[in-house]
């Protein structure tokens, strides 16, 4: 995203079920993600629920994802890590791996997936992206969440059922 902050949208409605499936590991880094991500929330959907799910690694995450889009899918679902970049291409595999199969979970189940589980150099890059308050990759996902949340409920009050029947966001 870029390093501006999306606009804050209007949340109609107050059946909002948000789940954050976010990463243990880089715990500084990743705790602060979580806590500016809820901040965030709480004040652009304050009716909002939302459950949140620690996972070892980023690479836990997908199957987290898919796990909770199979047994009660929210309305959207926000996952947040850290991975820093060593000396292998260790870090670019994971990345990609998790950005690739976060993708394809978010079209294959129509559902908005935010992906801000995030590839750094190093420890001061992650800093200014999870703990600073210039480029906070945390408020940007929750602000991404709730325009997403909002673009899918403004296409159900326009558009006919899907095939299968159900509304996605009522």
């Amino acid at each position: 995203m870029s390093n501006a902050l999306p606009p804050k949208p209007r949340i109609i409605g107050s059946k909002v079920r948000i789940c954050i499936v976010a990463s243990k590991y880089n715990e500084e880094f990743t705790d602060a993600l979580v806590d500016n991500t809820l901040k965030e929330i709480e004040e652009l959907i304050p009716q909002a629920r939302v459950d949140l799910i620690r996972v070892p690694g980023a690479f836990e995450i997908p199957v987290m994802v898919a796990s909770m889009l199979e047994r009660n899918p929210p309305t959207c679902i926000i996952a947040l890590g850290l991975i820093i970049r060593g000396s292998t291409a260790h870090a670019d595999l994971v990345a990609r791996s998790v950005t690739d199969s976060l993708q394809q979970l978010a079209v294959a189940q129509m559902r908005p997936i935010i992906n801000e589980v995030l590839l750094v150099e190093d420890e001061k890059q992650a800093y200014a992206r999870c703990i600073g308050s210039q480029i906070n990759r945390g408020r940007e996902a929750a602000r991404a969440a709730a325009l997403m949340i909002d673009v899918f409920r403004e296409l159900d009050r326009s558009m006919p059922l899907m095939n299968d029947g159900k509304k996605r966001y009522a």
